[in-house]
């Protein structure tokens, strides 16, 4: 049997699902920077990476508002969020060269929301073939990228708006 060693993805196999502080809500209290994975604020909404991405580019919009759905959020959130999933498509698509997107809400834990009480809109580059051998046979993912640098290419790309 082959092993394949992430040390990292042990915080999040091994959180339970009950965390007392809602993950979101803290990021949006720290600062800009690699520590909270913050890659740009907006007056509504603010720009993170998945800290456990499926591919490398892998962030998501985020409201300051706590909310658990759509219907609990202001209109200029929602639009700002729409604008910024824009800004994050293109920012994905200069920088990686992907040959498509996924961009999605997961409402509630059923739908397969990590943070089921927090509103999140993901934002992902794909590839063809990205799905390799490894995550159908060995249900694991091979990212190229480490965070760090993700976060670098992505903060230097959103400066610039």
């Amino acid at each position: 049997m082959d092993y394949l060693w992430t040390p990292w993805r042990y915080e999040y196999i091994s959180a339970s699902g009950d965390q007392r502080e809602c993950v979101f809500c803290a990021a949006a209290q720290a600062p800009c920077g690699l520590h909270s994975l913050v890659v740009h604020r907006a007056e509504w909404n603010f720009i993170i990476l998945n800290r456990f991405p499926y591919t490398n580019g892998h962030l998501m919009v985020v409201p300051y508002q706590h909310a658990a759905s759509l219907g609990e959020l202001r209109d200029e959130t929602l639009v700002e969020m729409i604008r910024l999933a824009r800004d994050a498509e293109l920012r994905l698509r200069e920088i990686y060269r992907p040959d498509g997107l996924n961009l999605g809400l997961n409402l509630g834990r059923s739908a397969g929301a990590g943070v089921a009480g927090h509103v999140h809109l993901h934002a992902l580059p794909r590839w063809t073939g990205d799905v390799s051998f490894m995550t159908s046979v060995g249900e694991t993912r091979v990212l190229p990228e480490d965070l760090e640098v993700t976060w670098e290419k992505l903060n230097r790309a959103f400066r610039a708006l």
